[in-house]
């Protein structure tokens, strides 16, 4: 539901010139799709959506630069719960194992997830190996892993 509403926001943006949530609000509902002013205040900022001045001196929102990267990141998530079969760690390295030559394409998507706690990673044909800074890290960093799988 979320993907759906999302993509219908970059389209009703993109046709029509919205100043306020209220307005977003409304026209989503006009498409069919119900949703709260919390939930729309989320997916502005999700969507990194910024206003802009029109040339008519009112301001509406347009996605920014940042949307291109945020889709990327998107897109790479969605490669790497394709791609992985399993994972486990022991200590600070987690090992995760992966469809045949897809590795390389999980640590990328891992590589752009920004992880403070990530020292480094290592890709082979089906299996990559990450370090991470501690055990407790690598133990965070596999539940991350169940929720990205979900």
């Amino acid at each position: 539901m979320k993907k759906e509403r999302q993509s219908a926001i970059l389209r009703i943006i993109a046709s029509v010139d919205v100043e306020t949530q209220n307005q977003l609000i409304a026209e989503l509902d006009n498409v069919g799709i119900n949703s709260t002013q919390a939930t729309i205040s989320r997916d502005i900022k999700e969507l990194n959506l910024i206003k802009e001045l029109t040339p008519l001196g009112v301001y509406r929102y347009v996605a920014s630069g940042k949307l291109e990267m945020h889709n990327h990141t998107i897109r790479l998530k969605a490669i790497f719960r394709e791609s992985v079969t399993s994972y486990a760690y022991a200590q600070n390295i987690v090992v995760i194992k992966t469809l045949p030559g897809l590795a390389p394409a999980a640590c990328s998507a891992i590589d752009s997830m920004g992880i403070r706690s990530l020292i480094g990673s290592l890709a082979g044909d089906d299996t990559a190996f990450l370090a991470m800074s501690d055990n407790t890290a690598a133990e965070r960093f596999c539940r991350e892993i169940e929720d990205i799988m979900k």
